[in-house]
């Protein structure tokens, strides 16, 4: 249009049409916020920086991850081997002798705590888990996992990346960077570590590596201030909270624009852009005061040996209702004297007792919350430890000790809701539960299989790195598909 006209038409426009013309625009800019805000939670070009939507329609729309640092033990848990208990106190044939961490193949030790068959699915599960034995029909077990390594940090490495190396992404930061995130005031991955310290390695655990670094976890804690120096020292006004922000917003661009970009400089400055929207989110969140006493007796926040990973589930849930997309759960910490986790080398009951005891109810209770709420169908559980522990004592030959070693060659895992075969054990170790024999399971089989229940195609979520298009699977993995509803 030439201005000559433009002009004219602005010199024509009556007063009926300018406030028509405005009713419109406010409409038109309330949408393209919405369609901003959207656009903002998922990634926004597919490329090999930003990968596509899910590649499938997802099962799983959120991922909760129990992480059991230590060892736990398959053979008093989820894999019952009647074999033991013939052969107690009896020496392991020379011929299937395993290379073990420490190098003590002690006697063969049944196990410490009775088996039964639960539920209407018939699931062997023992009395280490009670409340979680009465949900045995909602859990998919599989007996046949495997590792590479019978060391605590690299296990666990590769429990968490698929590589025993550090510096490579957690599963949780794939999700992210795979995902993108479903709400824009709290982040797509959550860390709850045990109230009682760091894993082994500490925040190696949930780093995202050679990915874009706003898909690393975020610590979230249960207990005491969720996250520290996230609410200013004193009360500001909102008009010059509000200005300040806008700013500081404007700086960071300019400094940005100065800087040429980079992904390290963006992410810092998203995430204080994040931070200041969880000055509001994160309160609300945490405030476990809203809920009912129903509810605190439940995940069992009245009880001392419960309260503190209760907490941690209740919050888990909250979370989950507020769009985030994958959360990590540690139980257990650092390693040392006292255990505060499952290494349960010298005293398998004291050890396994006390952190059972721990997590059990609070763990049984996140299920029947999230079955409850509708929202078992569409939520994946997963239930994971390093390793597992041998079927004979930690101790010198011919001696029946009361701890267990550790074991890479055959252990258990568990998964619950979203697209899975429910009540059902997959996999099974050797008549002792040494060695995976039937159905063997890898860490790669494992990630691939949760990634396929999140929608994703473990082969084409990668991402090119020092000349390689890496991905969470390596150059293996298989998804198991009997497991798959």
């Amino acid at each position: 249009m030439r201005p000559e006209l433009f002009r004219e038409s602005l010199t024509r426009l009556h007063r009926r049409d300018l406030f028509s013309f405005a009713a419109r625009g406010i409409g038109g800019t309330a949408l393209a916020w919405l369609l901003a805000r959207r656009d903002a939670r998922a990634e926004p070009v597919a490329s090999e920086a930003h990968p596509p939507a899910p590649h499938f329609e997802p099962k799983a729309k959120r991922v909760v991850h129990f992480v059991l640092c230590g060892g736990l033990s398959q053979v008093d848990s989820f894999d019952f081997k009647p074999a033991l208990a013939r052969h107690h106190g009896q020496p392991l044939g020379a011929a299937e002798r395993p290379d073990v961490f420490f190098g003590q193949v002690g006697l063969l030790r049944k196990n410490d705590w009775e088996f039964q068959q639960r539920g209407q699915s018939g699931l062997w599960i023992s009395d280490l888990f009670p409340r979680l034995a009465e949900l045995a029909d909602e859990l998919t077990v599989i007996r046949s996992m495997f590792a590479d390594t019978s060391n605590h940090t690299p296990a666990t490495f590769q429990e968490n990346t698929g590589f025993r190396l550090n510096g490579f992404p957690v599963v949780g930061a794939w999700a992210s960077y795979g995902l993108g995130c479903e709400t824009d005031d709290l982040p797509a991955f959550v860390v709850i570590p045990d109230s009682r310290g760091y894993p082994a390695g500490g925040s190696i655990n949930w780093t995202s590596g050679f990915l874009p670094a706003r898909h690393q976890g975020v610590v979230i804690r249960g207990k005491g201030t969720p996250i520290e120096d996230i609410t200013p020292s004193r009360p500001i006004p909102e008009p010059t909270e509000f200005a300040s922000r806008q700013l500081l917003g404007a700086l960071n661009q300019e400094h940005l624009r100065r800087q040429g970009g980079g992904d390290l400089l963006a992410a810092r400055i998203r995430s204080y852009e994040l931070a200041a929207k969880m000055q509001l989110a994160v309160p609300a969140v945490a405030d476990l005061a809203s809920e009912t006493n129903a509810t605190h007796e439940l995940y069992g926040l009245n009880r001392a040996e419960t309260s503190d990973f209760g907490r941690g589930c209740l919050l888990t849930r909250r979370l989950l209702e507020r769009g985030v997309r994958f959360i990590q759960v540690f139980s257990g910490g650092a390693f040392g004297s006292p255990r505060i986790n499952w290494d349960g080398h010298e005293n398998m009951r004291q050890n396994h007792g006390q952190e059972a005891a721990r997590i059990d109810q609070p763990i049984a209770a996140l299920i029947q919350d999230l079955r409850q709420r509708g929202m078992l169908r569409d939520t994946l559980l997963l239930f994971t430890s390093e390793f597992g522990r041998t079927p004979f004592t930690q101790s010198a030959d011919g001696v029946l000790g009361e701890g267990r070693d550790h074991n890479q060659y055959g252990f258990s895992v568990w998964m619950c809701g979203a697209g899975l075969r429910a009540g059902i054990a997959y996999g099974a170790t050797d008549d002792v539960g040494l060695h995976a024999v039937e159905n063997r399971v890898h860490w790669n089989d494992f990630h691939a299989t949760v990634l396929h229940l999140c929608g994703i195609d473990h082969e084409k979520l990668t991402y090119y790195h020092n000349g390689i298009g890496r991905r969470l699977t390596d150059v293996g993995g298989q998804v198991i598909e009997p497991i798959l509803s």
